[in-house]
């Protein structure tokens, strides 16, 4: 099966077929930086984290883009409002710079533990005022758009197909803008190329309009094509980010260019909270560095995953509970299972259908980037493969490594849930949990009876190694931490 992408444009799935046959661009709108990331960014960088580790796995080479806003986003996310790095530099009495700073480090440092890959280039928006502004050029010698008092605006009813992402009629734009008693705007639903900078704004750079400084939408078109070209393979981004703003990139970048802007638009859908949308403006979300206190990153990692990325995720501790648990059970098998390879022992292959497993999984990721279907079958391999870790028999070494095989590719390449090192993973604090050791002692327990004693020692020793000491006694097994 060929991968298939639903197409966002197409409102269709999509055989997928690149612009230039094994190369992908892929475009993907980053965070504002004005806070600490929340479960909702660990939604939608987790889910184009998987497409780009799944196009890498099938042979392409895949160029990242993912854009970091550090000027333009207003806080009505249109073209009202204040700078969110602004009104936030003013609440901190910092400079507007220094929150960019200090919010992009640490949107970094938390996707580097949710194990999401870098983008190969993190193209920030204050770093393109001239692209931006030689776009907005084109686009008013063209007649796309206009000057206003020193801001300019693209007119939508010169781009024909303006509302075809969103599938939204001019009528509704009109209805849904907000109503301004001194618009300088020929149409209500016209958007923001560039703002003039009001007395005071401190984010402003000079153009032959004004000094001010960009619209949110502007900034993308520039940055994705920089980089990628005027058409390029894939857009994505959040499913709250189709109208007004990609909507506005496709309008704002075909007009300037006269081609088709991006062939792939993605969307994940939202983290929401008891049925409402997770985020700031509500008061409803949580960072990912509190949710870190209590569940590992790769716990967290892996609820998302659970959920289809075109599908809302919601949020609760009972549903990151539950995640917990499936996570540690599968976490468990991989563990025993490399274990059992480190004996370096002979005997039968473990009977498994690793071909049909490995289609399987192939065939689901290639399914729209299917990760919960992938997930369920991780999890019918564990099953089977527990039969086999305790039906007493001895499996050669090099049999259970073709099995292992699988989790690595597809739990660690595509997926990113079952890392190399697994030790520490089970915890939020880096140690490993009560529930988890007393599995491992059980898993002793029964070793000995099958009188696998090598099995037996090599847990009691790795479990030493990593600061855990097994007691044996004649009422059980106890066990205590030491340093």
């Amino acid at each position: 099966m060929s991968l298939r992408i639903y197409n966002t444009l197409s409102r269709n799935k999509e055989t997928f077929i690149p612009v230039d046959e094994n190369q992908v661009g892929i475009y993907v709108c980053g965070p504002t930086v004005y806070g600490d990331s929340h479960i909702g960014h660990a939604k939608s960088y987790v889910s184009f984290d998987i497409v780009v580790r799944h196009l890498r796995y099938l042979g392409y080479s895949v160029l990242y883009i993912q854009n970091i806003t550090d000027v333009g986003h207003l806080t009505d996310d249109a073209d009202e409002g204040e700078d969110k790095i602004e009104a936030e530099a003013r609440k901190r009495k910092l400079q507007p710079m220094a929150v960019v700073e200090h919010y992009t480090r640490s949107y970094f440092e938390d996707m580097d533990r949710l194990n999401i890959l870098r983008p190969d280039i993190s193209p920030r928006a204050t770093g393109h005022i001239i692209e931006q502004i030689e776009i907005i050029k084109i686009l008013i010698e063209s007649g796309y758009a206009y000057e206003a008092n020193g801001s300019v605006y693209f007119s939508i009813e010169k781009f024909k197909e303006y509302g075809k992402l969103s599938g939204r009629s001019i009528d509704e734009m009109i209805a849904g803008a907000r109503v301004e008693s001194k618009s300088e705007k020929r149409h209500p639903a016209d958007f923001a190329l560039w703002k003039k900078a009001e007395p005071g704004h401190i984010m402003k750079w000079p153009s032959p309009w004004s000094v001010g400084y960009p619209g949110w939408h502007i900034e993308c078109s520039a940055m994705s094509m920089k980089y990628l070209g005027e058409h390029f393979d894939i857009h994505g981004g959040g499913i709250e980010n189709q109208f007004p703003h990609h909507e506005c990139e496709i309008a704002q970048s075909e007009a300037a260019t006269g081609k088709s802007f991006a062939k792939y638009w993605m969307h994940n859908n939202m983290v929401t909270v008891n049925g409402q949308k997770m985020g700031k403006s509500l008061g409803n979300f949580v960072t990912l560095k509190d949710a870190f206190e209590q569940y590992h990153p790769l716990v967290i990692r892996f609820f998302i995953l659970q959920s289809h990325y075109r599908s809302p995720l919601d949020f609760s501790n009972e549903a990151l509970s539950g995640a917990k648990k499936g996570y540690d059970r599968l976490v468990n098998t991989v563990m025993i299972l490399r274990q059992r390879i480190d004996l370096n022992q002979d005997g039968e292959t473990v009977p498994i259908d690793i071909t049909g497993y490995k289609e399987k999984m192939i065939e689901a990721m290639n399914d729209d980037f299917n990760a919960p279907q992938t997930i369920a079958y991780l999890f019918d391999l564990s099953r089977e493969m527990n039969h086999y870790l305790n039906d007493g028999k001895q499996y050669s070494a090099a049999s259970l490594k073709e099995v292992d095989e699988l989790y690595r590719e597809f739990g660690d390449t595509v997926l990113g849930i079952i890392p190399e090192s697994l030790e520490t993973t089970s915890s939020a604090n880096g140690t490993i949990d009560a529930d988890l050791i007393q599995l491992l002692i059980d898993v002793r327990q029964e070793a000995r009876k099958q009188k696998q004693f090598a099995l037996s020692d090599l847990i009691r020793d790795r479990l030493k190694e990593l600061g855990i000491l097994l007691e044996d006694t004649r009422e059980g097994t106890n066990w205590k931490r030491i340093t």
